[in-house]
């Protein structure tokens, strides 16, 4: 693979690096993102980096391999520790999580000042996995983290359905007979592994932001979980490679600029998103309130002409009550609808309008009467019709009954 990017093979090698860590990032960053548990990523890379200390002082050697096994046991004792203390009842969750991540972190810094003032040769460099150094990353490293990533990635195509089930309700999976705290465990230590994983490109520090960024631009994208996980991974594969390029074309750092890569992908869909982003859901509460506007304006329009002769403009703004600024950008939509005729000046609402004038009108009149005589209807379910289309949502059938109730009253009155 790195024979096959057109890319020198240091470039080659951070690229794909950098991909490996989005991929698993992205994909188990889910979990903590919907358990609402996004710090226990960052408390886990902060307990990872005295891991890493120790595992030097034992072996006296930089040696990639074993600096990944201490880096991942001690997340794995961290993960421990904050299940622990979170179960014991008396200390909250977000509590647990800083007490782990400040004391972790701090016996970490502790014992990278003491290997610094050491006279060993070999520490040089340690340091990195504080803030990451993906320009130091070797083709063995790369195999690590695609082993570790595929291993983690299997666990979660296998173990979905269970995983799945304890997310969103951990008492229904435990009463399934589901383990629901070793699963839950379970997720926890996936997300070791994802800081594991990281730690060389982007360290401890930045690390969260890989965990919680592409889950949360997947999230506004998809709201099913099946898709969640892959769409995330391709995210964070996708900002991984975006960001170290960027950095090797710039010399600028490459781990904070894939965050900042990343942050910009999440900004780009929560804005973006169809259906959930900001200005998405801006530009349909604009088209609704147009189209509400042009309703309410043709059923003035309807009654004007019932009273009276063709109004103008200005004419229906005063008898509606609207702004006639309003009631201008109404009726620009109906005639660009085809449901107004300008005969000079003078207002009239051709075939198509006049049918939905009435159909209109028929809709509120069919609304009221539920809002008055609905309780008297044995509607076979507790649902909530549509104010808009009540017809639709009740069914013909109870719909003639609500008219012929109407007709009842007035014939009584």
């Amino acid at each position: 693979m790195i024979d096959l990017l057109p890319l020198d093979y240091p470039d080659a090698v951070v690229a794909i690096g950098a991909a490996l860590l989005g991929i698993t990032a992205g994909a188990l960053g889910v979990f903590a993102v919907l358990r609402e548990r996004s710090l226990v990523g960052d408390a886990l890379a902060h307990a990872a980096l005295p891991g890493v200390c120790v595992a030097f002082l034992v072996t006296g050697a930089k040696d990639a391999g074993t600096l990944v096994v201490g880096a991942a046991f001690a997340g794995l004792v961290g993960a421990l520790a904050m299940v622990a203390i979170e179960r014991s009842g008396r200390i909250r969750p977000d509590a647990a999580i800083g007490v782990v991540l400040s004391s972790f972190f701090s016996l970490g810094i502790v014992l990278l000042t003491f290997i610094a003032s050491s006279e060993s040769a070999n520490q040089a460099g340690l340091e990195k996995y504080l803030f990451g150094q993906a320009a130091g990353l070797l083709e063995r490293d790369l195999w690590i983290m695609a082993g570790l990533a595929a291993a983690s990635l299997l666990v979660v195509a296998l173990a979905f359905r269970p995983l799945k089930t304890t997310l969103f309700d951990p008492a229904f999976a435990a009463s399934t007979g589901l383990p629901a705290r070793a699963l839950e465990t379970l997720m926890t230590g996936l997300l070791v592994v994802a800081v594991v994983v990281g730690l060389r490109t982007v360290g401890a520090i930045l690390m969260v932001a890989m965990l919680t960024a592409p889950a949360v631009a997947a999230r506004q994208l998809t709201g099913r979980l099946a898709l969640m996980i892959p769409v995330a991974a391709l995210i964070g594969g996708a900002v991984g490679v975006t960001g170290a390029l960027l950095a090797s074309g710039t010399d600028l750092p490459t781990g904070p600029v894939i965050v900042l890569v990343a942050v910009g992908v999440v900004v780009a869909c929560v804005l973006l998103a169809p259906g959930r982003g900001v200005l998405w859901r801006a530009g349909r509460l604009r088209a609704e309130r147009r189209r509400r506007l042009a309703e309410g304006v043709l059923v003035d329009l309807e009654t004007a002409l019932h009273a009276g002769p063709p109004p103008t403009a200005q004419e229906l703004a005063d008898v509606s009550g609207r702004r006639p600024g309003a009631v201008r950008r109404g009726l620009r939509d109906l005639e660009r609808t085809g449901m107004l005729a300008d005969d000079a000046g003078r207002l009239r609402l051709t075939d198509a309008g006049a049918a939905a004038a009435h159909a209109m009108l028929e809709r509120r009149a069919l609304f009221g009467a539920w809002l008055e005589h609905g309780h008297r209807l044995d509607v076979p379910d507790a649902r909530e019709p549509d104010p808009t289309d009540l017809r639709a949502s009740l069914g013909d059938d109870l719909a003639d009954r609500l008219h012929a109730l109407v007709r009842q009253q007035e014939a009584r009155s």
